[in-house]
């Protein structure tokens, strides 16, 4: 479990994260989502230790990380697996290398061993025979299921995605999205993604926090936003008309009451 404390951070006399809390539990995706600028990416690098917030505490099982010393600091990190926006490859390098890299930065296991853990991690991501392969030789999914790959080989207990689907396809971005969910309830992962996109809040969101010029604007689930009353957030996530007709139809599916239109010819309207 992440636990973020009253969390400030300034650059400048600009204050980009203002008094944000949240809870980010195991077993659940947990969202963070906002425009640009909206300071949803320095959170995130706050909450793994690439920014030191002004005030407010990161606590990690109710450990407050800046407070730790450099020690238990180390021992956080070899816990945390990482999924950078553009994969993060090393080009020089083949995909089992690649996966290997953080075996051999933090373990001290056999060849064999460790070759053992790769094949595992590929399976577990759907990919095979790709051991020799380069990056360069990879589409765009398979690179993010083998960044996804690497991330896990250490079985960590927290996860994060920097916009986990950038640049994919809409079929590839859910193949994605279904197997950071299932990694993250099969090993029971603290799991943080920082997304724009719409199609994973409404798939995975177990906890969404909404952020708006560095506040905490909204919090919730992926079912809650169905109901939600906050305009901004609305505004946001149901940004054309096709989607908020969308929103109405699922209210209309969830409740069995009528969404608040004038009759019936406006939800099948044209």
């Amino acid at each position: 479990m992440i636990e973020v404390k009253n969390i400030q951070k300034k650059f400048g006399d600009k204050v980009v994260i203002e008094n944000v809390s949240a809870m980010m539990k195991p077993g659940q995706c947990n969202l963070i989502i906002g425009a640009s600028g909206s300071g949803k990416t320095v959170l995130m690098k706050c909450m793994v230790g690439l920014l030191t917030p002004d005030q407010g505490e990161i606590c990690y099982q109710g450990e407050s990380y800046f407070s730790m010393s450099q020690e238990q600091r180390t021992s956080i990190r070899k816990e945390i697996g990482m999924l950078f926006q553009g994969s993060a490859l090393f080009d020089s390098l083949t995909v089992e290398q690649n996966i290997m890299f953080p075996l051999d930065m933090f373990t001290t296991d056999s060849d064999s061993q460790k070759l053992k853990r790769v094949n595992e991690v590929l399976e577990r991501v759907n990919l095979k025979d790709v051991n020799r392969k380069f990056p360069a030789e990879l589409s765009g999914g398979m690179k993010k299921r083998v960044a996804l790959a690497r991330a896990v080989v250490l079985n960590p207990k927290y996860l994060f995605c920097d916009e986990p689907n950038s640049g994919l396809d809409p079929q590839t971005s859910l193949v994605i999205d279904k197997l950071i969910k299932d990694l993250t309830v099969e090993f029971n992962i603290t799991t943080v993604v920082n997304t724009h996109d719409m199609n994973s809040v409404m798939e995975t969101g177990d906890y969404i926090l909404y952020m708006y010029q560095g506040k905490k604007e909204w919090e919730g689930t992926r079912k809650d936003i169905i109901f939600s009353k906050n305009q901004l957030l609305n505004d946001f996530i149901f940004a054309s008309e096709f989607l908020k007709d969308a929103k109405d139809m699922r209210m209309l599916e969830e409740t069995g009451k009528m969404p608040n239109v004038r009759n019936m010819d406006e939800l099948t309207r044209p």
